[in-house]
């Protein structure tokens, strides 16, 4: 009896709906961008429980003639290509013909549309992928398409869905970008009855950036310019160092007219801020490039989020120049933010300790390279590290146990640390004692975090958390995804001392913060740019909090310095800071000899 047979038509669509349509915000993706194709100056979007339970997209363009309102449900079915040389010369969003066949497999879907010259309009509907009715309907010019229970005969899918909340999300991860890519259209964004997006035209990209992302125009470069020698044509928005972001977020790349990634020009771009941002920080930038259609393969993806482009590494050398001009020529100094200060909640030790980005942009030493690429100080070989950002000992020491020698050595040099005395300091960022036998570097900003981590953690976990109220509140403006977060985690930062409002459809306003923490704007991003904070335990929340709000680089007195020392060694574990780098470092007698040929 054979073992190999084809797969019935229904499993068929259905494994080809899934390389296409995976959550909600692949179907509006799809719909979105059959919208745009039709030249809609208006597209209205409107969800139910995420999208879960209902999508429906409206749009005022050309529309769908009669005769084709059944064929567009067909596999493969479009009027962009007609040969396979026109799979390289694109100028569509569109052009597989999977979309409606694919979402229409997955759900109970009803399309309705009516171009200009017609009397009327048509409706069909299906379920599954299985027409049921087809009629005339009274409606103006243009295409309206519902999809109601999305994965109805998938269940196995429908359960991998997360929570509404990061479902909305990822439809906004969807949507932004094309608002950015078409300053002249109106969006509209509805989800449960209220509007996350409302979109008037724009007459240029740079206030469509603003309108949607809420960011400061004057901290944002504009830059064009033509590459000859890769027939490139950029135009960038760029933010300078006053917009600082804690993760990728708010970074866009456009090829010809496309949403695209690519790691390759991300990467590169990125890298260029390494030279002016402090670590473990990101840059805006909204990237529009045109090349030849004939250097740009589209049809890499099934879902075209990728492309693959032609001498990719010469477009990348451009661009770096282009942007690295553009920051050094243009960008704006760092502008100051004045924050209400609390000096009683800080230490003597600590009431200096404030953030000095400035001071990092200007000195570039080799370790602050280190630290900025690898998050650690490690040092082991990069064969031995673990992925992640915790600082972690190596398990395979010869001849010992690896836990027993790890609790040797940090007994041993906290012996070392407790015993030692202050000498100096080294560019204002390490401060060096004397031991015995060693020198000890502490690094004064990562020995504060950790000191103020704990003492953050632990008033967390009995429930008491020092707060600083301010008599005006933060005004903090923030991005449509930053507002979904804190509406799902307003709770969550109440209890562990943010008490804040929504002050209006693009703000949020601090009222208060924990007293430990000294930049509350930058700790309130930190945690909204995470996974969702309400389901976070304390220790992630305090380390999220920690990293962007306790900074250091301001000269320490000799006092302030050996505080320092005694509010470290008081702490569980006072050799790294919360993300892993070491806080001391040691340096033997027997190695300084020997780089002095005192042997």
């Amino acid at each position: 009896m054979p073992k190999v047979h084809v797969l019935a038509p229904d499993i068929i669509s259905k494994i080809a709906a899934g390389e296409v349509v995976d959550r909600p915000s692949s179907v509006i993706k799809e719909l979105l961008e059959n919208a745009l194709d039709a030249q809609a100056d208006t597209i209205e979007i409107e969800l139910t429980q995420a999208g879960k339970t209902s999508i429906r997209v409206k749009d005022n363009g050309c529309g769908i003639d009669e005769g084709d309102i059944e064929t567009v449900f067909k596999r493969h079915s479009t009027s962009k290509i007609q040969t396979a040389d026109d799979l390289f010369d694109i100028h569509s969003l569109g052009f597989r013909g999977e979309a409606l066949y694919s979402i229409a497999a997955v759900s109970d879907i009803t399309l309705r549309s009516k171009t200009e010259h017609a009397d009327n309009g048509w409706e069909i509907h299906l379920r599954g992928g299985e027409k049921l009715k087809l009629k005339p309907a009274a409606m103006p010019d243009g295409t309206e398409i519902e999809v109601k229970e999305l994965f109805f005969n998938t269940p196995a899918r429908r359960k991998f869905l997360r929570s509404d909340a990061s479902e909305v999300s990822q439809i906004l991860n969807i949507v932004i970008p094309y608002t950015l890519l078409y300053p002249g259209r109106r969006f509209k964004l509805v989800h449960a009855g209220k509007t996350l997006l409302d979109l008037s035209p724009s007459n240029d990209h740079l206030n469509r950036i603003t309108d949607v992302l809420n960011l400061n125009k004057d901290f944002i470069i504009q830059t064009e310019r033509s590459f000859e020698t890769t027939n490139l044509t950029a135009r960038l928005f760029l933010s300078d160092i006053n917009i600082l972001r804690s993760k990728r977020d708010l970074q866009f790349l456009f090829i010809n007219g496309r949403p695209v990634q690519s790691k390759n020009i991300s990467f590169h771009l990125n890298d260029v801020y390494r030279l002016i941002l402090p670590p473990r920080h990101y840059p805006f930038f909204c990237a529009f490039l045109t090349l030849p259609a004939n250097t740009l393969d589209v049809n890499i993806h099934p879902t075209k989020r990728e492309v693959k482009v032609k001498d990719e590494q010469a477009v990348c050398s451009s661009l770096r120049k282009m942007c690295e001009a553009a920051l050094m020529q243009a960008s704006r100094p760092k502008q100051a933010v004045d924050l209400p200060l609390d000096n009683s909640s800080f230490s003597s030790a600590g009431s200096n300790i404030r953030g000095l980005i400035d001071e990092a942009m200007r000195r570039r030493e080799d370790l602050e390279n280190v630290i900025d690429r690898s998050f650690d100080i490690q040092p082991f070989s990069s064969a031995e590290q673990p992925a992640t950002e915790q600082y972690t000992f190596p398990q395979h020491l010869p001849g010992s146990d690896w836990a027993n020698a790890f609790e040797h050595k940090n007994q041993s040099l906290k012996a070392k640390l407790e015993n030692a005395h202050f000498i100096g300091t080294l560019l204002n960022k390490y401060l060096l004692f004397e031991s015995a036998s060693s020198l000890l570097l502490t690094d004064q900003h990562a020995a504060q975090e950790r000191i103020m981590f704990e003492q953050f953690i632990t008033q967390m976990q009995k429930g008491r958390v020092e707060v600083q109220s301010l008599l005006t509140p933060y005004l903090l403006k923030s991005s449509p995804q930053e507002l979904l977060a804190w509406q799902d985690a307003q709770e969550t930062l109440e209890t562990i001392g943010f008490s804040t409002s929504q002050f209006d459809n693009e703000t949020i306003a601090i009222h208060a913060h924990p007293a430990l923490v000294k930049d509350p704007e930058s700790a309130v991003r930190e945690l909204l740019a995470g996974d969702n904070p309400a389901r976070c335990d304390h220790e992630t929340i305090a380390r999220r909090a920690c990293r962007s709000s306790i900074m250091a680089g301001d000269i320490l007195k000799p006092q302030q310095a050996e505080f320092q020392r005694e509010q470290l060694l008081n702490c569980k574990d006072p050799f790294t800071c919360p993300h892993g780098r070491p806080t001391v470092v040691e340096m033997s007698l027997d190695f300084l000899d020997k780089q002095f040929l005192r042997t």
